[in-house]
């Protein structure tokens, strides 16, 4: 099963490094400005999930004069570049990743805790929509919701 966002471009090449990421935003015609840049060092410190919110507050801990809608606007722009992908985890805001680390997710609805699991997880899911209803599903865009083996 393909790591790539069904919007991510087939030709798009996952961005490793912070210069990768830049280059990517380059060649795709977009401007490397200081927001982008501080929005991505901070995506790529953290390695985790993470709001918009909670990278505006990274972002503007270091430039205070970019607006959250700045962040936003990357965000989406970097999405579209196949740098970072979003996932929802039920009732909350969205989070955010970097796409070389794109995995799906199960998320206990009794105590809430979040559980990686890697795309093979999802391969038959995956094949059997496909060969069945000729659907293709995206496991990264939501979780699993269930009973983790604490709460069951």
């Amino acid at each position: 099963m393909s790591r790539r966002s069904p919007t991510q471009p087939a030709d798009q090449a996952e961005a490793a490094t912070l210069e990768d990421a830049l280059e990517l935003v380059r060649q795709h015609g977009g401007r490397v400005t200081s927001s982008r840049r501080i929005l991505l060092h901070a995506l790529f410190a953290s390695q985790g999930h993470r709001t918009a919110e909670e990278l505006a507050g990274e972002v503007q801990a270091e430039a205070p004069d970019i607006h959250l809608s700045t962040v936003y606007r990357n965000l989406d722009e970097l999405e579209r570049l196949g740098v970072v992908v979003h996932s929802h985890f039920g009732h909350g805001p969205a989070t955010y990743h970097l796409a070389s680390s794109v995995h799906g997710h199960f998320v206990c609805e009794e105590c809430g805790r979040l559980t990686e699991v890697p795309d093979s997880m999802f391969d038959g899911l995956a094949k059997q929509a496909r060969a069945r209803f000729g659907f293709t599903i995206d496991p990264h865009h939501f979780a699993m919701l269930g009973r983790c083996a604490d709460c069951t």
